[in-house]
């Protein structure tokens, strides 16, 4: 959520109401010949897991009950396998983006960017971060082997960008335009701006077939499924709660389920993409924000900013295992989990802070001072053969 677009945006409208959410709703086989084969058990064939039909020009699922197959520890693709390690911050009121040494915990540069920097976004093809300076109606291109900023790039209202996953299109979530504007992804050049019925378009992720995608709209409490190749609105729906102001978007790893992370409800909508049934409701902390997803597939974190706490969910179980709080408090809010795993990386948004966690016991490794207003932290590079943008989100 950004305090300056939504002030404008919408007056007091989102204001709290009580929650009596519910959890609504609710090769053929191996063979080796052998003399003895006879006294030996059978070979079991191999199950073959079909092929996803997937996006005309999307790279193929490597594992349909897996999605996340390909960001294991430290599998970095060979482009980015030379790249410093690094933690890109963007201050959103110091209109700067601080950049962090992960290994020393220490800030080694701060670089000044555009007007009001929401998030460092890694492109598809995994050579670029880009800054989207929301108020400065630009993209900032920081090479991320050399730390250095480009040229500024104009485009108007960038308050996120994702990437489709055929690599051909950048989508700029034109927050306060009302819009959802298709660039190429090279050149950003606008091959087609898609008006929307809602407020505040945010954040989104694929479908396991990249042929449609979820967003969902912060200042009128609606999601939206958007077809990928059509560029075209498929369906919208209201939240079932009166105020609500969904956030950040996940897939599950096998795919079937949408996450929706729901600052207002203080929880997490599930939500089958598919079909785009009524989603259920599972409760996390106040100010459920940011997911991201373990290296292993097996849990995702959720980051929530209005108790300073972090919850631990278990795709597999389908609940909550832990909750990891902050000492002394504190505003976790986006960011992403190390190459190898064992750090979630959290922009701290009202105390101009980053936070490091240990992911296996949800202890904090460090506390570091940062500019004003940290928001989309990108930790890069990160394991990948593409990405689809926010602040890592890599198949």
């Amino acid at each position: 959520m950004r305090t300056t677009k939504a002030a404008r945006l919408l007056a007091a409208g989102a204001a709290a109401t009580a929650l009596t959410l519910l959890s609504a709703c609710g090769g053929g086989p191996d063979s080796h010949e052998s003399e003895t084969l006879t006294s030996k058990a059978p070979v079991q064939p191999r199950v073959r897991q079909p092929r996803v039909n997937v996006l005309p020009g999307m790279p193929p699922v490597e594992d349909p009950a897996d999605l996340y197959s390909a960001d294991r520890p430290n599998r970095l693709s060979p482009v980015v396998k030379d790249f410093p390690s690094r933690v890109y911050v963007p201050n959103t009121n110091s209109d700067t983006v601080t950049v962090i040494d992960p290994a020393t915990y220490r800030v080694v540069e701060t670089v000044r960017v555009g007007r009001q920097p929401q998030h460092v976004v890694p492109s598809w093809d995994l050579k670029t971060l880009w800054v989207n300076n929301d108020l400065g109606n630009t993209l900032t291109p920081i090479d991320p082997r050399t730390g250095r900023a480009g040229a500024p790039v104009d485009v108007h209202d960038p308050y996120n960008l994702y990437f489709t996953p055929d690599g051909k299109y950048a989508v700029v979530m034109a927050s306060m335009d009302r819009q959802l504007v298709f660039r190429d992804a090279h050149t950003m050049k606008v091959v087609k701006a898609l008006p929307v019925s809602c407020y505040g378009v945010n954040h989104a992720d694929f479908s396991i077939d990249g042929r449609y995608f979820i967003v969902s709209c912060e200042f009128s409490g609606e999601i939206l499924k958007v077809d990928t190749a059509r560029m075209e609105v498929l369906r919208h729906e209201k939240l079932p709660l009166h105020g609500a102001m969904p956030q950040d978007v996940k897939v599950s790893p096998d795919g079937k389920l949408f996450y929706i992370a729901d600052m207002m409800a203080d929880g997490v909508w599930i939500l089958d993409g598919d079909k785009f049934t009524r989603p259920r409701f599972l409760a996390t902390g106040k100010g459920a924000h940011g997911l991201y997803v373990s290296r292993d597939s097996r849990v995702m974190y959720i980051s929530n900013r209005g108790e300073g706490s972090i919850s631990v969910f278990d795709f597999t179980r389908d609940r909550l295992t832990a909750k990891w709080r902050l000492p002394g408090g504190g505003s976790p809010d986006m960011g992403g989990v190390s190459a190898d795993g064992k750090v979630l990386w959290l922009s701290g948004r009202y105390n101009s802070e980053v936070y490091a966690i240990d992911t296996r016991t949800g202890t904090q490794l460090a506390r570091i001072k940062v500019g004003s207003g940290p928001h989309g932290l990108a930790v890069y590079p990160q394991p990948g053969r593409y990405s689809l943008g926010h602040t890592g989100i890599f198949r």
